[in-house]
């Protein structure tokens, strides 16, 4: 039994050093939502001290609102953008001798990806079209998995050890209260339950089958450092082996 431990990271909130000794796989925000050339440059050079696979975490064009409200651009103008971030990121990571293993959209727009045809073949597109070796991180039954699954792309399917579930199988909106686990023995009993039983516990407490290949912890979540801890841990303790998800 095997899981992938990813956190979105390089988005400027000072958890970077203390969540990636936990990690097994870094999102690396691209310029868009959050970061800049030298974050990027930062984020990856530590990754790689850490041993920690790389991948690129692109989202809408909106710092202002960090990525998470939805942008009404044409196809051709989310194709553009995100083949820019794409870009962008592995200039940089090339510079520092490390190949990009994943990408895993951000924000809203990971979020429109999930139930929306459109989007979430725009998504899978884009990243084919730049490297069709990279893996795509996205929500189990998503339409980001079926699009990228049509074209041949390899697929992570991700759950998310401190984030609420909705009864549908969705995330519970970050508006609503209970939306975010911020205490790590919440985390790591939830990331034991999705990735050794295939199951987490709704909002309502109704029990879901939940598949995934990858666990995401947020960098921005309150207490980061020590919910990845903590999760690394209790997996360890499980008995499941964490390594990147592109890890044959």
């Amino acid at each position: 039994m095997r899981i992938d431990l990813n956190s979105d990271l390089g988005e400027g909130v000072g958890t970077d050093e203390e969540v990636m000794p936990s990690i097994t796989s870094a999102n690396v925000a691209c310029g868009a939502h959050a970061g800049d050339e030298a974050t990027m440059r930062r984020t990856i050079a530590l990754a790689k001290e850490h041993g920690v696979a790389v991948g690129a975490h692109p989202g809408y064009r909106d710092a202002a609102n960090f990525g998470r409200v939805a942008l009404d651009l044409t196809r051709e103008e989310l194709l553009a953008d995100l083949r820019a971030q794409l870009e962008a990121i592995r200039a940089v990571a090339g510079a520092a001798g490390v190949k990009l293993a994943h990408v895993k959209a951000h924000g809203a727009l990971y979020n429109r990806g999930e139930r929306n045809d459109a989007v979430g073949e725009i998504v899978a597109e884009a990243v084919r079209a730049f490297d069709e070796d990279l893996v795509l991180f996205a929500p189990p039954g998503s339409a980001m998995e079926r699009a990228a699954r049509t074209i041949g792309l390899r697929v992570a399917r991700e759950g998310f050890a401190d984030r609420a579930y909705e009864p549908d199988g969705t995330l519970r909106s970050r508006k609503l209260p209970a939306s975010v686990h911020a205490d790590p023995a919440v985390a790591a009993a939830q990331a034991v339950s999705i990735a050794r039983d295939g199951r987490v516990t709704s909002s309502d407490g109704t029990t879901l089958a939940l598949e995934v290949d990858t666990l995401c912890i947020h960098g921005d979540t309150p207490g980061a450092a020590a919910i990845a801890r903590a999760v690394r841990v209790a997996l360890a303790s499980a008995g499941i082996d964490v390594r990147a998800a592109g890890e044959r």
